[in-house]
């Protein structure tokens, strides 16, 4: 079953940004920044500096919880 994206507001920078991702990805994204002890903002700017130019920032997010939930 698939839900349908969620547009949230992020701060990267001190840029507000909106990214629109999945419940269960932001679920997934809020728990890693918990465990990490930082806030989603900070741990979003780090993918997005990372990511490069040809990959956008939801996707970014999306392959970063993917692998971090495949690490465990």
């Amino acid at each position: 079953m698939s839900t349908r994206p969620q547009k949230h507001s992020l701060t990267l920078k001190g840029h507000r940004t909106s990214v629109s991702l999945e419940p269960e990805f932001w679920n997934a994204f809020r728990m890693i920044a918990e465990e990490e002890r930082r806030p989603i903002n900070d741990l979003a700017a780090e993918i997005d500096a990372e990511r490069g130019t040809n990959v956008g920032l939801a996707s970014a997010i999306r392959v970063f919880v993917l692998k971090r939930l495949m690490e465990q």
